[in-house]
């Protein structure tokens, strides 16, 4: 019999299929000592085996490509941890197993992830990986992963960690259904860049038995399982559909009366570009420059090695607009030279732009390598500075920004707040506002856009997240400046359409997530976008808000 769940849909699309379950490894190997005499050779095996799980994880990302590839690195680093490795050999030279060693210490630095602030207990999961994959290397087992088969399936898990989500075969994998995991996590935003369906969040996927058929529908965060044939019908009708839209919309972002809404799209680096060019963005709204920076923890890179990767991406886009988002370092991207070891809570303390005021040399080096990776290109450059609090912190950007001779505009992102409280503040500084909705929601509502038991307090549909959206792009338009916005609602086409109504002025997104805000913007007015945005305001929750929103448009 059909019955139907509710999840978070992450990432647009229709997947019907049969249920596959991800593989796991043996997570406890067994304690028992080992004598004095084999603690060196069972060092060494712990050494090769944290080798091989991070050459694999590298080259796993090497074949992902784009912004899989920078979050896969990110874990080999943590994998080759200088600490959590001394931690796993001092174990094994009082008497444990390789194994158990690592089993060990990954869990004692498990603990002090999941008690440093929400923030950071975000990243258990990726550690839980690294740690899964070294102790199955150890112990001759199967690697943990999405299970072989030869014909399609859905696949369901509890997580699913970078390295599954990166090298998803989608010709195999439908799409997928988590337990855990948030509309911002990892695993969500590698999704829609793949332009596989997926819903989150989703207490209990795990006790769908396996083969059982599922209908996913990763907009709305549907399943329906054992779904009726009519629904099957309907809901693949509803995707051929959807497709036609698609491919009948091209050119540049705007509402169907014609009110301009550039459609740009978010990047990691030079691997993100081909498929940006390919969905029709009109440039990039949010450049992460973190990623150029984690490759090694220890230092900032080279200015030639910065210009040189900012340059790949500038020629990309000629005469468009490129926002380049200095670095932002912190949180749940520690940078040994750069973030504070002792912080209470990271995502609180020094993050973004705090810590490049602590290390001018290191944000004058990125803003002198932007300068010059933009010499002689007609692109139109703009630089913005990530966790801007009050006008105290955009007038220090902007000053950095002149003193390095960067001829571009300046811009403050609005992830706190009092940044959205006080934009028109903001605004006497810089030239343009990027809201950044994953963070702001993370702040607004206290609530870890990591973890999944709080994902509801996530959902950019929430009102109050909508007010302070509001807030921005009024102070924006009465300065005559820009008001955009980078984080992940933009990349949800109902969602694009309110945002527009409340004044934003353009959108980023995942490239992937292009044609489907292009296609939906094209049915609406401006007016209809002003009204669905009004209805949205006024409801009480996120759900009533998206019906009512919904309702709108929908000329109901």
């Amino acid at each position: 019999m059909e019955t139907t769940l509710r999840g978070v849909g992450v990432s647009h699309g229709v997947a019907i299929g049969e249920v596959r379950h991800m593989g796991t490894a043996v997570l406890e190997p067994p304690a028992k000592q080992i004598p004095a005499e084999e603690a060196e050779r069972e060092q060494g095996r712990a050494r090769q085996a944290v080798e091989a799980v991070a050459a694999d994880l590298i080259a796993r990302g090497n074949l992902a490509g784009g912004e899989a590839q920078h979050v896969l690195e990110a874990q080999a680093m943590m994998a080759q941890d200088p600490e959590l490795i001394a931690d796993v050999e001092r174990r094994i030279a009082v008497g444990s197993t390789a194994e158990r060693g690592v089993y060990d210490a990954f869990a004692a630095y498990r603990a002090l992830l999941a008690n440093a602030g929400e923030y950071l207990a975000g990243r258990v999961a990726d550690l839980d990986d690294v740690r899964n994959r070294i102790v199955a290397r150890l112990l001759g087992v199967p690697m943990p992963g999405v299970p072989d088969s030869d014909e399609p399936y859905v696949l369901i898990a509890r997580d699913l960690a970078p390295a599954d989500t990166a090298l998803l075969d989608p010709a195999l994998v439908l799409g997928f259904v988590t337990e855990e995991g948030g509309p911002t996590s990892h695993s969500a935003i590698l999704a829609r860049a793949l332009g596989v369906p997926a819903v989150v969040a989703l207490p209990g996927a795990g006790e769908i038995a396996e083969g059982t058929v599922v209908a996913v529908d990763g907009s709305t965060g549907e399943i329906f399982v054992e779904p009726s044939e009519s629904k099957r019908s309907e809901m693949r009708s509803a995707a051929a559909a959807r497709k036609a839209a698609l491919s009948a919309t091209t050119g540049p972002g705007a509402t169907s009366d014609g009110h301009k809404v550039p459609l740009l799209a978010n990047v990691g680096g030079p691997g993100d570009v081909p498929a940006a060019v390919e969905a029709g963005a009109e440039g990039v709204g949010l450049f992460r420059t973190e990623f150029l920076f984690l490759d090694d923890s220890e230092r900032a890179p080279s200015e030639e090695k910065q210009v040189a990767a900012y340059r790949a991406v500038l020629e990309a886009f000629p005469e468009g607009r490129v926002v380049v988002r200095v670095l932002d370092a912190g949180a749940d991207k520690p940078l040994a030279f750069l973030t504070p070891a002792d912080e209470p809570n990271p995502a609180l303390g020094v993050r973004g732009l705090r810590s490049l005021l602590d290390h001018p040399d290191v944000l004058r080096t990125q803003l002198t390598a932007l300068s010059k990776a933009a010499e002689g290109l007609p692109v139109y450059l703009e630089v913005m500075a990530p966790m801007v609090a009050d006008r105290a912190d955009a007038r220090a950007f902007a000053d950095a920004c002149r003193e390095a001779g960067l001829e571009a505009k300046f811009g403050a992102m609005v992830e706190i707040p009092s940044a959205a409280l006080r934009a028109r503040s903001l605004l006497q500084e810089v030239e343009f506002l990027s809201l950044g909705t994953n963070d702001l929601a993370q702040y607004t509502f206290a609530a870890d856009r990591q973890v999944g038991a709080v994902s509801r307090l996530q959902d950019p549909w929430q009102p109050a997240l909508l007010d302070l959206v509001a807030l921005s792009a009024e102070a924006a338009r009465a300065e005559g400046k820009s008001c955009g916005v980078c984080g992940e609602a933009a990349s949800d086409p109902l969602l694009a359409c309110v945002l527009t109504g409340l004044g934003v002025t353009s959108l980023s997104m995942g490239a992937a997530s292009i044609p489907y805000v292009r296609a939906t913007l094209a049915k609406h007015t401006l007016a209809q976008c002003e009204r669905a945005a009004s209805a949205a305001r006024a409801a009480d929750s996120a759900e009533e808000a998206r019906l009512a929103a919904q309702a709108v448009l929908s000329g109901e």
